[in-house]
Parts: C-alpha cells; structure tokens; sequence
C-alpha cells in the first residue's frame, strides 16, 4: 500500500506540473500574440527614390513590428485589395502608390468605411491629369484625403522643419517642432485649412525657407503654408508626405544611383510613424 501512495504522489505531482507548464505555456503564446496586424501594398517601379524608400520601410518596419508587438507584411500583389483579404489587418500602408483597378478602390473605400485603419506615404496621394496617374478617384482624392490633385513640389530633397499640432493621441508626445530628413515636398490643390474634416498634424515652419535648391525657380519655396501630415475625422487614417529619399541623381559617387539619404534616419520622424501606427492599431477609437 505504501508503494501503490509513492506511485499515485509521484503520479499526481507530474500531472500538476504538465498542468502549470500548460498554463504558463499558453499565457506565454497569449502575451506573444500580436496586437494587431498591418499590411503594406507597394509597387516599387520607375522612381528610384521611392523604389528606395520602399526598400528602407520593408527592413524597417518588421524590426519596429517586432519591439512593438505587432506583425507586418507587405505586397506588390494589388489584387490582394480585396474584402477577404483585408479582413485579416487592421491597418493598411500604401507605401508609394494607390489602388487603380475598380474593384481594388471599392474594396479599400469599404474597409475604411468600416473602421479599418490607413497610413499613407508621399507618392500614394499623388493625382496629376493628365499622367499615368490621374485624379480619377474622387472619394480617394477629394474627399478621403481632401488634397485634390498634386499642384507642385520643391526639387532638390531637402531638410524642413515641421510645426506640429500636438492635441492628438499620435502627436501629443511630439516636440513642437523637429527637423526631417530630406525629402520632395509636395503641394497640393486643395486648401486643406478650409476642410472641416481634416486636421493638420504637421506642416513645413518658415524657418525652412528657401526650401529646395532648384534648378527651377519654382522648385524653391521662399514662403507659404504647406501641410504635410494630417488625419481625416471620419477615418481612422494618417497620411505623411514623406518617403521619397535622396539619391545621387548626378552619379557623383558612382554608377549605382546611391541612396543620400535614409527617411528613417530622422529619430522624430521615425517617431512621429511609430506613435501613429500604434494610434491606428488601437481598437478602442
């Protein structure tokens, strides 16, 4: 009888302890499940400095994925713009272009309608008619984005300094201003200040002028206001006019058209995309 009880004690702590590493075991995959999941469509084609950009966002954002808790992947499949497809992120990157195909827009117009979330970078709010992408898109353009078409941009990339609007959850631990890394600023044809639904986040200080170097006289902007980061109220989205890098356009160094510079060497830019993705992953707002 005393062996049969050492067998059955024995017995009963192995069980105890398949049972506490089963817990802890699963309270472990718990913790480790991400907190939401992002997706990012990109095409990669023609403009070297997208293409660079691109490039730097995909090494980028898996190691920003994997210290925040969150998963990313991305795609240059823009069929994969679709209902199903979508169901399985709660945010959406373009990282340098938009949807063209009919069922594709459709398709984003309803996840954003139904609370999805949507970063935006530089080239993916471009419309200019006539070019091979034209302002075809109305909801997208006028009145997701709320920019209209693109008017103009300054040439060559070059460092601004941002004003920032901190009364925002994605914003609010923002320095007031910070300094960005190259980068061709656009100008759009809409007054963004005029549209009730949309908040500027950020835009280019005064100190920054003249911005850009030329050639073109009109590439150099000596004065005005120019919006470059901003939400829509009825969306959970940011759009950032950042993301086309500097490159050695010249060949000054060699053959190989060099990335200048890197968008994410900014500390507050990087900052600034990390604080909104988290804000766009959140599922209380």
């Amino acid at each position: 009888m005393s062996l049969f009880f050492k067998i059955n004690k024995f017995t009963i702590y192995l069980l105890l302890l398949c049972l506490v590493c089963c817990l802890f075991s699963s309270v472990k995959g718990q913790s480790n499940k991400p907190k939401f999941n992002v997706i990012a469509f990109y095409t990669a084609k023609d403009d070297k400095a997208h293409i660079s950009f691109v490039h730097e966002a995909n090494k980028w954002f898996p190691l920003i994925a994997a210290k925040y808790n969150f998963s990313y992947d991305s795609t240059k499949n823009w069929n994969n713009m679709n209902a199903e497809f979508l169901s399985h992120y709660q945010v959406v990157i373009f990282l340098d272009t938009r949807p063209d195909d009919p069922a594709q827009r459709a398709a984003f117009q309803k996840y954003m309608e139904n609370g999805g979330g949507w970063m935006g970078f530089h080239f993916s709010a471009f419309a200019l008619t006539p070019s091979a992408f034209p302002q075809n898109w109305d909801w997208y353009h006028n009145t997701f984005l709320g920019s209209g078409q693109y008017a103009s941009n300054i040439w060559r990339p070059s460092q601004a300094i941002l004003d920032v609007d901190r009364n925002f959850p994605a914003t609010k631990h923002m320095p007031k201003k910070f300094k960005t890394s190259p980068n061709e600023w656009y100008r759009w044809e809409k007054d963004l200040r005029k549209n009730p639904d949309i908040k500027i986040l950020c835009s280019i200080d005064s100190a920054s002028f003249p911005l850009g170097t030329g050639p073109k006289l009109s590439e150099i902007w000596h004065s005005g206001y120019y919006p470059v980061v901003w939400t829509n109220k009825n969306y959970k989205m940011i759009y950032l006019n950042i993301g086309h890098n500097d490159m050695d356009y010249e060949h000054k160094y060699d053959n190989t058209d060099r990335t200048l510079s890197r968008t994410f060497d900014s500390k507050m830019e990087a900052k600034l995309v990390i604080e909104a993705l988290l804000w766009l992953g959140k599922s209380d707002h």
